[in-house]
Order: C-alpha cells, then sequence, then structure tokens
C-alpha cells in the first residue's frame, strides 16, 4: 500500500475512536473530536522524586537528596546506584499502567525530576549549556508506550525544577545550600531548554495530554508568607511560565499547556491575562471541605478567562474525602488526578508497599541511632524494599479505588467478599460502600484547612481508608486484622448469602477490657436480634467466644448491620452457626 493510503487509515483510526490531542474549548478539554474530555488520572509520585513522607523517612530525610545521602552513607556509591537503578525499574512498569487503565483511569501525571534529563548546572563544564540525559526521557518514552497502549493520556509534570521551586523542600528536592530556581537565571534559562527539549521530542504524540510546565511554586518574592500564598503579584512566576509557553510554541504547537499558582499552585495572583489560546489552569486540592465553595475561585477564574480548570493533585485522606472531592468536581465538568501510585505502609493510596521489620530496624536508626547496620544487612533490606515496589508484590486497596469510581456513581453498598453461611466473617471484610451506608464511625475524614485540626480517620492505619478503625490482630485466628476503638452507635453492614432460610447462632469473637459493651444484629426490613452483652476478657488481647442466639436470615443475599450499641471492646470475627436441635 502507498504511505498516503496508510497515513490516512491510521488517521482515521485514531478518530475512530476519540483519539486527538487534548486541547481548550472554552470552559472544556475535548479531544480530536470536539469530545468532552474529563481526565480521571493518578500521579506517579515517588518515582522520579522521592518524597520522605513516602518512604518513611520524613522525620529526618525529606528531600530526595537527603534521603540519597543517608543511604549512600550506609551501604557506599556503588551500592547505591545500583539501589536507584533497580529502585526506577521496579517503580512503574507496564504491569502498574495497565492496572490502572483496569481500574478506571484514563489519564496518568508523571511527576519528573529535571536531573534526570539534564545534569544540574553546577555540574556543567561550560556555563550555561545543557548536557541532556537519555536516562529520563527513557523513562518517559517507556511510560508514553505502555500509556498509549492502554490509551491513557500522559500528563508530564515538572515536579521538580532546576534549582528547586519552592520553599517547601521535599516536593521539589530543593537543596538549601544552592541557589533556587528563583535566584538563579541559569536554572531559570535550564527549566526553559528542558520544556523546549520535551516539545521538540513529543511534539507529535497525541496520547500526551498535556505539559504541566511547574509543580507547586510556593516561594515568597515580596511578600512575608514562605509559601507565596500573601503574594499579590507573582510576577517572576508569570514571567517564567511565560517563556517556557514560547519555547515550547516554538516547536510544538499541538499540546494543552496547564499552568499553576504559587501557594502550592493556587495563588493565581497577577498570573492573568493569559497569553496562550491552548491553556489550562491547574490548581491543588488537600484537607479542605468538598462544596461549591472550596472551588468557587477557580469556577470564577474558568467564567472570567474562558478556560478549562484542571483539579492537577489531591488525595492524602479518607475514602469518604474522595468520593465527596471525585463527586463534586466532576459535577461541574472538573478532570482530576490523585496521588500517588505508590507509598510504603499507608491505607490512602490504590496501592501499599509492604515495610518488612528490616527496613523498620534502618529507620529507627537513622531516626535515632545507636547501633549502626552493617553494609551488607542494609543493602540487602534496600533491595528487598525495591522488591516490593513490584506491583506483583503491592498491596491493592480495593476499597480506595471502589471509593474513586464506583461509590462516585452511587451510594450502594457491595460485599467487600464472598461471605456464605454458615461461615466465619471477619469484622474488617464489612461491605464497600461510604459512612452511612457501609459503615457508620464517629470519626471518618479529615477537614484540617477547615478546622484547624489534623483529624484521624482510622486510628489504626491499616487495612482500610474508611472510617472504620481498625489495628493488627493477635488472635490465633484472624485475618490479620480486628475492629477497634468502637464507639456507642455505630455499626459495620455485611452482604452475607444464606444457603436456607435458617435460625442461626452467632459466635463473637471480641476482646475488652472493660464491662457493658452490646451489640446486635439487625437486616434491611428492620428486624432486630436479641441484644447481646459482652463480658469483660481482661486484655485487649485476650480473646473470648460469646454466642448470640436466634438470628434470623433470609434465603439467598441478606445485608445486615452489625450494631455496637455500647463500645469499648474490639472485634475479630462472628461466625454464622447452625443450632444444635
Amino acid at each position: 500500500m502507498k504511505k498516503s493510503t496508510i497515513a490516512l487509515l491510521l488517521m482515521s483510526s485514531m478518530l475512530s475512536f476519540g483519539q486527538g490531542f487534548l486541547h481548550s474549548k472554552g470552559h472544556n478539554i475535548v479531544d480530536g473530536n470536539q469530545n468532552n474530555i474529563i481526565l480521571r488520572g493518578l500521579g506517579l509520585g515517588g518515582w522520579m522524586v522521592q518524597e520522605g513522607y513516602m518512604l518513611k523517612t520524613d522525620k529526618f530525610a525529606g528531600p530526595q537528596y537527603v534521603i540519597k545521602q543517608k543511604i549512600s552513607d550506609l551501604i557506599g556509591e556503588k551500592a547505591t546506584e545500583d539501589f536507584y537503578k533497580a529502585y526506577k525499574e521496579n517503580g512503574i512498569t507496564k504491569r502498574d499502567i495497565d492496572s490502572l487503565a483496569a481500574w478506571g483511569f484514563n489519564s496518568v501525571r508523571l511527576p519528573m525530576h529535571y536531573n534526570l534529563y539534564t545534569l544540574p548546572i553546577e555540574e556543567e563544564k561550560v556555563a550555561e549549556e545543557n548536557t541532556w540525559l537519555e536516562e529520563g526521557f527513557k523513562m518517559t518514552d517507556d511510560l508514553l508506550k505502555w500509556c498509549e497502549a492502554n490509551k491513557l493520556y500522559l500528563i508530564l509534570d515538572l515536579h521538580a525544577a532546576p534549582g528547586g521551586q519552592g520553599k517547601d523542600a521535599n516536593i521539589s528536592d530543593y537543596d538549601t545550600s544552592k541557589p533556587s530556581l528563583w535566584e538563579s537565571e541559569a536554572n531559570q534559562n535550564k527549566m526553559i531548554a528542558l520544556w523546549r527539549k520535551l516539545a521538540e521530542r513529543y511534539k507529535d504524540s497525541p496520547w500526551i495530554g498535556g505539559y504541566d510546565i511547574i509543580n507547586e511554586p510556593n516561594w515568597n518574592f515580596t511578600g512575608t508568607n514562605n509559601n507565596g500564598c500573601d503574594e499579590s503579584l507573582n510576577a517572576p512566576l508569570r514571567a517564567l511560565q511565560v517563556a517556557v509557553t514560547k519555547a515550547i510554541r516554538e516547536v510544538d504547537s499541538n499540546h494543552l499547556i496547564f499552568i499553576e499558582g504559587n501557594c502550592w499552585g493556587n495563588n493565581y495572583n497577577g498570573i492573568f491575562p493569559l497569553w496562550d489560546d491552548n491553556m489550562a489552569l491547574s490548581f491543588h486540592k488537600y484537607w479542605n471541605y468538598n462544596d461549591k465553595n472550596s472551588i468557587q475561585k477557580m469556577l470564577d477564574y474558568r467564567t472570567q478567562y474562558n478556560v478549562p480548570i484542571w483539579l492537577g493533585e489531591s488525595g492524602e485522606n479518607s475514602n469518604v474525602w474522595f468520593k465527596d472531592a471525585i463527586s463534586l468536581v466532576e459535577s461541574h465538568n472538573i478532570g482530576w488526578a490523585f496521588w500517588p501510585m505508590k507509598k510504603v505502609d499507608n491505607i490512602a493510596g490504590v496501592t501499599s508497599v509492604n515495610k518488612n521489620s528490616d527496613y523498620e530496624v534502618l529507620l529507627q536508626y537513622w531516626k535515632n541511632g545507636g547501633v549502626e547496620p552493617t553494609s551488607a544487612f542494609a543493602t540487602k533490606t534496600l533491595m528487598q524494599l525495591v522488591e516490593n515496589y513490584k506491583m506483583e508484590n503491592v498491596t491493592v486497596k480495593p476499597d480506595v479505588i471502589d471509593a474513586m469510581f464506583r461509590q462516585v456513581q452511587t451510594n450502594e453498598t457491595k460485599a467487600f467478599k464472598k461471605h456464605t453461611l454458615p461461615g466465619k466473617i471477619f469484622a474488617t471484610e464489612y461491605d464497600l460502600g461510604t459512612n452511612g451506608y457501609a459503615y457508620s464511625d464517629s470519626d471518618y475524614v479529615n477537614y484540617r484547612i477547615e478546622t484547624g485540626n489534623f483529624e484521624e480517620w482510622n486510628k489504626g492505619k491499616v487495612m482500610r481508608n474508611d472510617g472504620v478503625d481498625i489495628l493488627p490482630c493477635n488472635d490465633k485466628v484472624s485475618n490479620g486484622f480486628q475492629v477497634s476503638f468502637i464507639e456507642n452507635g455505630e455499626w459495620l453492614q455485611f452482604t452475607v448469602d444464606s444457603k436456607l432460610k435458617q435460625s442461626y447462632d452467632v459466635a463473637i469473637r471480641y476482646s475488652s477490657t472493660q464491662a457493658g459493651g452490646k451489640l446486635h444484629f439487625e437486616t434491611e426490613k428492620g428486624e432486630k436480634s436479641s441484644i447481646l452483652i459482652l463480658p469483660v476478657t481482661g486484655s485487649d488481647t485476650v480473646w473470648k467466644t460469646i454466642v448470640l442466639s436466634n438470628v434470623e436470615l433470609n434465603k439467598g443475599l441478606n445485608k445486615i448491620k452489625l450494631i455496637f450499641e455500647t463500645g469499648g471492646f474490639n472485634l475479630n470475627y462472628f461466625e454464622f452457626i447452625k443450632p444444635l436441635k
């Protein structure tokens, strides 16, 4: 076939499934067929730019350069290089991107560290020249290929700009002993050159969703707030973003450009008027209320300047907050990118990287000092951590994924897993769903920006990201977890499948240090069992079983609530047993 014919067929194929370069059209982000696109994305935080809290090192090492030095001091430069090579190889693979697509995401935000693409200014042999490094471009090429295979848009995000763009050093790997982005014209020129290079490389790639040209700048140019929240002009920030846009447009007229304000992306004072006709405004949203007022300023910008807006980063909260935030922005035709893909030992992400006891030894040494671990021990431990980063080894969080997608559409609950009766049901395996539907808990969300108080939504911080407080369980039979910190009036709902219409005895496995715990079961129709009073077991770690008789269930699926009339105990499991005749 002629090349021209092949090209036409390829173009026709792309258009047939709504592909094409994303671009702005009034208030909307649209594809090549002018279809409105709501981006539903996830940020790959921690892959190219490490942040201490993701590795549990934030108490003593926040920025990546400090983390890297801690590692190097223990295992030496060569082993450190091997660690980082494996870390980047395992951190994000095709399997990760396949998983994101399967879960429902349609886009990926890549937080880039400039030093994977070009040398720092102090390492350049000739001032103002740019030595290009293939590593970052190769990582991006591979990621783009995996996104393309899954029909996911890839948004490039400069997370760590040359020199660092914010006083919140952990975010951008800002080293206070060196000139920042704002204190060095050479750093700014390097950033401009990097974006021109990226645009030149990806100008013809329709699965590149856009260029997020600077992540969360937070700097005081003229104001008194360290993070730029009281800036009224933001002149250097505007000038740099204008210069970057100009450099991109010299080689790429196709791609959407996202800009961000000061104060972690949200202070747009002085940024307007806009200077390009294919732009969108990004804002970040954390720990505030999920009402229209929380996004009103961005809605006003959208109307005033006729430009799309995008929630470029959000997360780090409970499932209730996730559901409410996504429901809010999607109801106003705003796409989003939540944060992040992988962190060590966490409940608030779509996955959790498992932390073994040896890694905890390293953390305690770095934090408190004492006997230095041997290089061999530290190397083995860190390489095991790298192994844990593989997608096949992380713990996937179905409750988080369910909150971000299914729960946004409905308040209907769904079984966490199949429970067939007679049989044992672990208390932590209550239904998937939101507070007031799958469970009821007193503390279920963190609104600390609004309230001024850090609010724990899960006191145990294990297994699930709901309001239900879960701790590790030491009972001889368990799924590894228990429901704890039970308060008066809280409840859990379970979807169970009874083989027969049956009256069951239910064996309750619990522990308590105080008397007075009371519970009962209630069916969908409001039918209640008798009330069971739980005697003291003597300790939170001493488990006993007590039987509640005559719990009536219908044949087939039943949704039953376990209601805690009076709390103060821990619950491991309950087992439905046919009563002896």
